[in-house]
């Protein structure tokens, strides 16, 4: 696998090594050992999720403020634009974000490390995602920074295509009103 450095070093863009021919394709897409030795992080993950969803559809900006998630994403359908925002104070990249395109043929993966929110727009007519955390999900502790904060700036790359969004991503705050990490 090769791992490449984004402008937020702690995020990571992860490119599995692909084997192909006429049959088809076989990678290995997570090895606990070479993804710790090749990554440097040292985590557990504790719980799988799967999502599926149609153009348009943006689903974010979320974080957990305790039971903080590491994730570990790749798009198995389709193509999305995945987006990490650091939110932790002390860091020189607070408030500052990544994207990057992850495409079922690219098999790009993105690691995103606690402390970060996490959204995606599905850009393709449909997109499946598969995401790994290193906590489990807790709705109590689940926070929402706004899609579209003018701070963040985000270009989501859907053009004019009009974002489809949950109740709870139309009621996500700005960063400046949101908890961080400390």
């Amino acid at each position: 696998m090769n791992v490449i450095s984004t402008e937020i070093p702690d995020v990571l863009l992860i490119e599995p090594q692909v084997f192909g021919d006429h049959r088809g394709f076989f990678f290995e897409s997570f090895n606990h050992e070479r993804f710790e030795d090749k990554t440097g992080v040292k985590t557990q993950f504790v719980q799988d999720n799967h999502s599926r969803s149609s153009q348009g559809v943006l689903r974010g900006l979320h974080y957990q403020i305790q039971q903080a998630q590491g994730k570990l994403l790749r798009a198995t359908v389709g193509e999305i634009f995945d987006v990490a925002v650091d939110l932790r104070k002390q860091s020189p990249s607070f408030g500052q974000w990544v994207g990057y395109r992850l495409t079922a043929e690219n098999k790009r993966q993105l690691w995103i490390p606690p402390g970060f929110a996490h959204g995606f727009a599905v850009l393709s007519d449909v997109a499946e995602v598969l995401y790994k955390t290193t906590d489990y999900y807790a709705q109590e502790h689940e926070r929402s920074i706004l899609w579209n904060d003018p701070d963040l700036g985000i270009d989501w790359q859907l053009g004019d295509i009009e974002p489809r969004l949950s109740a709870k991503d139309e009621a996500g705050v700005l960063l400046k009103d949101a908890e961080v990490f400390e």
